[in-house]
């Protein structure tokens, strides 16, 4: 399981090492052009019920953590889907990868 720490936020955000790469790079795509936008994602097994957001802003320290120490194999598909996520008017959704059995949030 990876971490993102936004912030001075207590609570990390955990996210799988494979979402987290792909999150990982539509994020520090969009904020070295200087965006801000949103963050959004379902709350996962083990974490109260819910979904949560947040404002990305490139003033605002950000660090990836991974369990994994090789780093995952990206998928240009799952990328894209994020980045036009990010690109539209609600902001970066975690959606799951291409081709996976996951339902779509």
């Amino acid at each position: 399981m990876g971490t993102l720490y936004y912030g001075d936020v207590a609570t990390p955000i955990e996210i799988e090492d494979r979402a987290l790469a792909h999150v990982k790079v539509v994020i520090a795509t969009k904020l070295r052009r200087g965006e801000s936008f949103t963050l959004s994602w379902t709350h996962g097994p083990g974490q109260e019920v819910g979904r949560s957001t947040v404002w990305l802003h490139p003033s605002i320290p950000l660090r990836f953590v991974f369990d994994d120490p090789e780093p995952a194999l990206l998928s240009r598909a799952w990328i894209e889907d994020l980045a036009n996520s990010a690109n539209s008017s609600g902001g970066l959704l975690l959606v799951p990868e291409p081709g996976s059995d996951a339902p779509r949030t």
